[in-house]
């Protein structure tokens, strides 16, 4: 069966709204989905609880009502009734232990390659990757593995920009993309700006928001402008 995939960047643009900029790609993603399972593990324990009841004040606008898996005794059954699954942004190296240690990893990777609708934003769309070795995250805690769910066959490097700090001297963004690529070079990095989502269904991907640049080792970085993506462009060697 297809999968269906709406990876975002981020949730919000600065000066607007919690989570004003994807609602129209949101609302056609889950149209007539009753249930959404969201997984809040990329926050800390003590702000899961209201992570959960903002996503239900977004889902609910759609009807959708909100099964935090978090609280839920048995998530892997609670993820079972449900008819779309939802990971959200914050720490990846947190979020990936949690989805261990609960099973879920295997869960909701098996449950999206049968047709289960898989929303991911920031730290929920680098889980959706091979692994989550192109987040820009710290790592606060440490996971079993680095491996994700290889719901897709490239790296999202999320937030993706070119701007530098003046008078820092950190790596940019592309040079901790080249970085990575230098030591696994069969892979393909996806630079995901702000605003900016890939829909994949039926086999198509496209891209909605702003254009991305897609990074391979040893080539000069390809900028893809929004609409549908040549598979070939952005796939992994």
């Amino acid at each position: 069966m297809t999968m269906e995939l709406l990876l975002l960047s981020n949730s919000t643009l600065p000066g607007e709204p919690f989570f004003q900029w994807p609602k129209p790609h949101v609302s056609t993603f889950l149209q007539g989905k009753k249930r959404v399972a969201f997984v809040p593990f990329a926050a800390v324990d003590d702000q899961q609880n209201s992570y959960v009841e903002r996503m239900s004040l977004v889902f609910g606008e759609w009807n959708c009502e909100t099964v935090g898996l978090h609280s839920e005794s048995d998530p892997l059954k609670a993820l079972a009734t449900c008819e779309a699954v939802a990971i959200g942004g914050g720490n990846s190296f947190l979020l990936i232990r949690s989805l261990y240690r609960t099973g879920l990893i295997k869960a909701i990777a098996s449950r999206v390659r049968e047709g289960l609708p898989y929303l991911g934003w920031s730290a929920g769309s680098n889980v959706a990757c091979p692994t989550i070795m192109t987040t820009n995250d710290m790592p606060i805690v440490e996971p079993p593995s680095l491996r994700a769910m290889h719901l897709i066959p490239f790296q999202i490097n999320p937030h993706y920009t070119e701007a530098t700090i003046p008078g820092h001297g950190g790596e940019s963004r592309d040079q901790r993309i080249a970085e990575y690529l230098a030591l696994n070079p069969r892979s393909t990095v996806a630079g995901l700006r702000e605003g900016s989502a890939l829909r994949i269904a039926s086999g198509n991907m496209e891209l909605l928001g702003n254009n991305m640049k897609v990074f391979r080792q040893g080539k000069d970085p390809v900028l893809v402008e929004p609409g549908t993506v040549d598979r070939q462009v952005i796939a992994a060697h």
